[in-house]
C-alpha cells in the first residue's frame, strides 16, 4: 500500500544564493522523484530561514541608498521566498519527471498559515534568519534597526524574530483539492506567511514559522500516512558528538519524550524536529514519523535506515 507523505526539506536542500539553489534542487528532485516513482503521493515543504533574511536585507538596502524605494514588510519578503523557492522546486521536479517518462503536475502554492496573534513567542524571538555578523556589526545593526540580534552556534551573531506556533492554513482546500488530483503540491513554504485573523481579513505579522511545525500541521490537515524532515544527518542521535553518542533507529512517544526532557535536542535544530514529529505521530493512530537524510528518504520509507517515530 502507498503512502500519503508530507516531505519537509532541509537547508541542505536549497542553496545560500539564486544560483546555487537553481543547480542544489536539480539534485534534490531525484529523491523527491524516487517516493512519486514508488508510487507515493507527495506534498512538499521547505524552509527559508537564509532566503527571507537575504531578501530582507536586499530591500533594506535599496530603501537606504535610494529614497523612492519602500522598505518591504516582513511578510511580503516571505512571499516573495515561497515564489522564487517554489518556481526553482517545481520546475526541478518536473524536468526530473519528465526524464523518466512521468507526466505529473507539480504547483507551488503561495501558503498563508494563520497563527494566534497572543502567542507569546511574540515577546520572545527566537528564530534566525538571514546572514552572519560579527559582534560589531550587530550591535549597529540592533543599535539602528531595534533588531534582535544573538550569538548563534558560535558562527556569529544573526537576526532573531518571533517564530509563532501554526494553527491553521488558509489555503488548505487549494492544497487538498490539487493533491485529489494527483499534483505534486509545494506548500506552507518557509513555514508559510504568518497571518492573523481580524474579522474576514488576514493581516501579515513579522514572524518566520518554523518549517518543521508548519509542515506537521498540513499533514494533519491532508491525513497524511507520513510526515518525513529531512536535515543533515541520517538518523537522529542522543548524547551527539560525545563518546557514549547513540543512533536511534526507532523510537515510541514514551521515549521521545522522555529525551526531549532529558534536553538531549538542540534547541534552533534538531529539537523542533522532534517535537514537530512526534504532535504528528501522536496526532491520529497509524500516523508514523521519519528523521533522516535527503539522500535516505526512500531507503527510511522502506524501513532500511532513518529515525522512525510511531506509537
Amino acid at each position: 500500500m502507498k503512502d500519503k507523505i508530507v516531505v519537509a526539506l532541509g537547508g541542505n536542500a536549497l542553496g545560500k544564493t539564486p544560483k546555487e539553489q537553481h543547480e542544489l534542487v536539480k539534485g534534490t528532485a531525484v529523491p523527491i522523484v524516487d517516493l512519486i516513482a514508488a508510487g507515493h503521493e507527495v506534498v512538499l515543504a521547505h524552509g527559508n530561514g537564509p532566503q527571507v533574511g537575504m531578501i530582507n536585507l536586499a530591500m533594506e538596502t535599496a530603501s537606504v541608498s535610494d529614497a523612492g524605494t519602500p522598505e518591504m514588510p516582513f511578510p511580503e519578503c516571505g512571499a516573495m521566498s515561497q515564489g522564487y523557492i517554489g518556481y526553482h522546486l517545481q520546475n526541478a521536479i518536473r524536468e526530473e519527471l519528465l526524464n523518466r517518462g512521468m507526466d505529473v503536475p507539480v504547483a507551488t502554492v503561495v501558503t498563508q498559515v494563520i497563527v494566534d496573534k497572543n502567542d507569546p513567542a511574540f515577546t520572545n524571538p527566537t528564530k534566525p534568519i538571514g546572514s552572519f555578523y560579527s559582534k560589531e556589526e550587530a550591535d549597529e545593526l540592533s543599535a539602528k534597526k531595534g533588531y534582535n540580534m544573538v550569538e548563534d552556534a558560535g558562527r556569529g551573531y544573526r537576526r532573531v524574530v518571533p517564530s509563532p506556533r501554526p494553527i491553521d492554513v488558509a489555503e488548505k482546500a487549494t492544497v487538498k483539492a490539487l493533491v485529489d488530483n494527483n499534483h505534486v503540491v509545494i506548500t506552507v513554504g518557509g513555514g508559510g506567511i504568518p497571518v492573523v485573523k481580524e474579522g474576514n481579513k488576514l493581516v501579515g505579522v513579522p514572524a518566520v514559522i518554523d518549517k518543521d511545525f508548519a509542515s506537521a500541521k498540513i499533514a494533519e490537515i491532508l491525513d497524511a500516512d507520513y510526515l518525513i524532515i529531512l536535515t543533515a544527518v541520517e538518523k537522529v542521535a542522543i548524547n551527539f558528538g560525545k563518546e557514549n553518542e547513540k543512533w536511534l533507529s526507532k523510537l515510541d512517544f514514551a521515549e521521545t519524550e522522555q529525551y526531549i526532557k532529558e534536553g538531549h535536542f538542540a534547541p534552533g535544530s534538531m529539537l523542533p524536529k522532534i517535537e514537530a514529529a512526534l504532535g504528528f505521530a501522536k496526532s491520529k493512530s497509524g500516523r508514523k514519523s521519519l528523521i533522516t537524510s535527503l539522500e535516505k528518504a526512500k531507503e527510511g520509507i522502506e524501513g532500511i535506515t532513518g529515525t522512525l517515530i510511531t506509537q
